[in-house]
């Protein structure tokens, strides 16, 4: 994952309890995504608001019911190996969000990371992977997993493959 600036480490711990609170999972759901609509839109897709903190993407889906297309704006987590990690957190609520259902249905998908658009296959991550997924996950955002804990159910993770042989295995790791 590289080193990471003091400054980033510091704004990271100030601001990951706050992501915790009942405050936070109760209005960011409805605030974030039109606040991150806008910054997309203002900046050609080339920025998004959560980059500011941590490795972003959005995702782009088909609907599992509907075939439409869908996209979400994720937190993700590189593996190491050019791949990325995302999480079904929804921020803790009771159900798995509507993308992990359009990737369990079509886990072809395509990303964007920066304004650069890449093709991807999703492959649920099992029990085996769980917990250095979340080991992963947790060394970029603190106390992330316990989302899961408060959301009484098991989270859904996803592992992130580009699809394209042109992509060098560092792949995501530049954009972290």
């Amino acid at each position: 994952m590289g080193r990471m600036p003091s400054v980033l480490l510091i704004v990271r711990s100030v601001v990951s309890p706050l992501t915790r609170t009942r405050l936070f999972r109760r209005a960011a759901p409805r605030v974030l995504p039109t606040i991150e609509g806008i910054v997309t839109a203002l900046s050609g897709g080339r920025m998004q608001l959560s980059a500011l903190l941590v490795p972003s993407l959005v995702l782009h889906t088909t609907g599992a019911k509907s075939g439409a297309p869908r996209e979400t704006a994720l937190m993700y987590t590189p593996d190491g190996e050019g791949r990325a990690i995302v999480a079904g957190t929804s921020f803790a609520r009771d159900r798995h969000p509507a993308w992990t259902y359009n990737l369990l249905a079509t886990p072809d998908a395509v990303i964007t990371v920066r304004g650069r658009r890449l093709g991807v296959r999703a492959s649920l991550i099992g029990d085996e992977g769980r917990d250095a997924a979340w080991a992963r996950i947790e060394a970029q955002w603190p106390g992330y997993r316990g989302y899961e804990r408060e959301s009484g159910r098991v989270v859904r993770l996803f592992l992130l493959q580009p699809v394209h042989e042109g992509r060098s295995r560092a792949g995501l790791e530049a954009e972290a």
